[in-house]
């Protein structure tokens, strides 16, 4: 099962202007530490050496809390889920993967940007897309994504200690920040608008046409 953009994406995307020194690419979801010690980064991790996930913010998500079995395969194999509003497939690649306890990052396609960045990192514009290490997974398969999970290493019962909490879905390119919402009357202490953790929120709506609940330029 997969869901579908309605226009065509062209291939290239803008990556935006070069980073300030010592910032992180925002498209950067891993970070490698090659055996000289240099580091770099990329949006999908490389096959035969051991990659860090990352969150949006560029911090490492979190694997000191997992069972050292489970942290190893974390490692080796990073999960990364893509997905989109009212995707039911989507849903349903995202409760198998908790029910099963596969720590994962989540990366949402909500805007044309979204759009433009998947087509270019994975080449597809269906949803859900899974990356279990170097592999990709277009489309929601029970059987498939049971079958890759198993090869990688994951346990096939949760292994997760019962505080773990996974990462807040992440929009798959950063928004920009919001410009003159803070310029009141007073033009004095105005303070930049609070950024969310949580991804886009899925509107209320059962069958996820083309109505107004569908993201900005493509259906599912």
């Amino acid at each position: 099962m997969s869901c579908k953009t309605a226009l065509s994406i062209p291939l290239a995307v803008l990556v935006g202007a070069a980073a300030l020194t010592g910032s992180l690419p925002a498209w950067a979801l891993y970070k490698v530490v090659g055996p000289d010690g240099k580091v770099t980064y990329t949006d999908r991790p490389p096959p035969n050496q051991p990659a860090q996930a990352l969150k949006a913010d560029g911090s490492p998500v979190a694997a000191e809390r997992l069972p050292y079995a489970l942290q190893q395969v974390v490692n080796r194999y990073p999960v990364v889920l893509y997905t989109g509003r009212n995707c039911a497939p989507c849903d349903a690649g995202r409760q198998m993967l908790k029910a099963r306890g596969v720590p994962f990052t989540e990366k949402t396609v909500s805007t044309a940007e979204d759009a433009k960045a998947l087509q270019r990192a994975e080449n597809t514009d269906g949803l859900p897309v899974l990356r279990v290490g170097a592999k990709q997974l277009l489309g929601y398969a029970h059987s498939e994504w049971v079958s890759y999970l198993d090869a990688a290493g994951y346990p096939a019962q949760s292994a997760l200690p019962a505080t773990y909490q996974w990462p807040a879905p992440q929009p798959l390119v950063a928004p920009a920040p919001v410009a003159g919402e803070a310029s009141g009357a007073n033009g004095a202490g105005a303070r930049p608008a609070p950024q969310t953790e949580q991804g886009p929120q899925a509107p209320a709506g059962s069958n996820g046409g083309r109505g107004g609940s569908a993201p900005p330029g493509f259906r599912f």
